[in-house]
């Protein structure tokens, strides 16, 4: 495995201007205000040059100069800088993560089980929970009434 870059300064200029790069580029262009009926009414809008695309590892490794995942999987494990390849990949899980609460996972969900993400759990503190529980009902009280033949009026006021 070649080593790409020199210094973990190296590493992080890249994987900061990663993620700085996929935000995308806008300027803000001053456009006539909707609905307005004064022809100098203006506001600021945003206007993309480039528009923002979503993190990937895939992504993540070619802007570190890596050839494949495996290679950055592998230098990911072996590395002298894994630690901020790490980092720099829950990054990009943290990302996808946050797409769970969109109405179409779908795509995240696909992408975080490759990951290894599981719908069980793998604690074994929670697999030691049992699956059922067995619930006793314990009267304590005066006996209630079955239907209101069981109930007496005395003096205006209702007994059981």
């Amino acid at each position: 495995m070649k080593q790409h870059l020199k210094t973990i300064k190296a590493y992080r200029a890249r994987i900061a201007k990663y993620f700085s790069f996929i935000q995308g580029e806008y300027h803000i262009e001053k456009v006539p205000a909707k609905g307005s009926k004064d022809s100098t009414d203006f506001i600021d809008q945003k206007v993309w040059d480039r528009e923002p695309e979503p993190a990937t590892l895939s992504g993540l490794a070619l802007a570190l100069g890596f050839i494949s995942i495996a290679e950055l999987e592998a230098y990911e494990r072996d590395g002298k800088f894994a630690h901020i390849i790490k980092k720099a990949r829950l990054k990009v899980e943290a990302e996808y993560e946050k797409r769970l609460h969109y109405q179409s996972a779908t795509g995240a969900i696909f992408f975080l089980k490759n990951l290894g993400w599981t719908e069980k759990p793998d604690d074994p503190f929670l697999k030691e929970i049992p699956k059922t529980i067995k619930i006793e009902i314990v009267n304590s009280g005066p006996k209630l009434a079955s239907s209101e033949k069981d109930v007496t009026l005395l003096d205006g006021k209702a007994k059981g």
